[in-house]
């Protein structure tokens, strides 16, 4: 690891902000055993934009909130079968995307799916965690930022 990179405590569980995409805040489930990190969309629309693959989707930010939309568009980076944990596959559209967590940024692959039936809205998975250090007995050591949204 680079010894410039700055290192975060994380917990099971912790706030995240995707500002490209225009969300400040969403509560995410750190999973080292996920190879790539997961956001919940409840739809999925793909289209070109000037010759360039896109993907318009909607994200309901806070767990059992469908009050509160937000709709991102952003480049397509690929569409792939992603294995869940119970090893079912599901082809998925993939994004990159940036995320601030703890006062550090990066842009993460992140892949699409409908994660109404979860408990979070968000896996953070182990290629997006090589900052962090991971203290799986504590949650929110990076701060909180549900009252990002004033509603």
């Amino acid at each position: 690891m680079n010894a410039n990179k700055q290192i975060i405590n994380l917990g099971w569980r912790e706030w995240l902000a995707l500002p490209g995409l225009q969300i400040p805040a969403i509560k995410a489930k750190v999973d080292t055993g996920a190879r790539t990190s997961a956001l919940h969309a409840f739809f999925v629309e793909p289209f070109e934009k000037d010759n360039i693959s896109m993907v318009r989707f909607g994200v309901h930010p806070l767990q059992k909130r469908t009050d509160l939309e937000i709709v991102c568009e952003t480049p397509m980076k690929d569409y792939r079968p992603i294995s869940d944990s119970g090893g079912h596959r599901e082809m998925r559209y993939v994004i990159e995307a940036e995320f601030v967590l703890g006062g550090v940024s990066r842009i993460i692959e992140i892949t699409l799916t409908n994660r109404d039936n979860m408990r979070f809205r968000m896996l953070l998975g182990r290629t997006a965690l090589e900052c962090c250090a991971i203290f799986p007995d504590k949650s929110y050591l990076a701060g909180r930022l549900k009252n990002k949204y004033r509603i």
